[in-house]
């Protein structure tokens, strides 16, 4: 009698607990549905009128790297101008004559402006001249100093020097050697910035 009387105390306590917790999955799933304030998804948008992206913003434009408003608009002068097939062949003709060089000046540790841009006019290349109002009056080849960077909490400029060759009105040849690496490419003017990719605002 004792053990039958246990036992339904057990079974009893077992279905309690279930039922109690059935309850609460069920007050969950309401108050989840009802409450936006408690972390609710939000409910499902409106259809969109455009078929082509539903719910996309009307003030994104196309090709947007990251769909800002605008994106392409203030990110125009970050974009290199098109080469034509000709002056892109050029461009590689001269890549080609620059980066044994900035290999050489790499391998011997040698990556200050000075030294570049000396190797570069042995190359025959003219440095390129500039006057009233940044009217160009000859000559093809810039040397510089490299970008500075921002890093944690100020800015570091690191050594080495950039190239930039400019082949043909719409063709350029850039480059840059430093401690770590060098690279040589190719690539159309940028708007305002000529030859030179422009800087990262931060």
């Amino acid at each position: 009698m004792l053990t039958s009387t246990r036992e339904r105390r057990r079974h009893f306590a077992a279905v309690a607990l279930l039922l109690g917790a059935a309850i609460s999955l069920t007050a969950c799933g309401e108050q989840r549905g009802t409450d936006p304030a408690a972390g609710a998804p939000a409910p499902p948008p409106p259809p969109s009128s455009s078929p082509a992206s539903p719910g996309a913003s009307p003030y994104v434009e196309p090709g947007a790297g990251d769909g800002a408003p605008h994106y392409n608009e203030n990110n125009a002068g970050r974009r290199p101008g098109e080469m034509s097939i000709d002056s892109a062949e050029d461009a590689r003709k001269e890549a080609n004559r620059i980066e044994p060089v900035l290999r050489r000046l790499w391998k011997e540790k040698k990556w200050d402006v000075k030294t570049v841009r000396a190797a570069m006019l042995k190359l025959g290349y003219e440095e390129e001249r500039f006057g009233a109002g940044g009217k160009r009056l000859g000559g093809t080849l810039t040397v510089k100093g490299m970008e500075p960077r921002y890093e944690t909490d100020h800015y570091v400029t690191p050594e080495g020097a950039r190239v930039g060759l400019r082949v043909h009105d719409d063709a350029c040849v850039t480059a840059f050697v430093q401690k770590t690496n060098y690279e040589v490419r190719t690539n159309g003017p940028y708007m305002e910035t000529g030859c030179f990719e422009p800087p990262f605002a931060h």
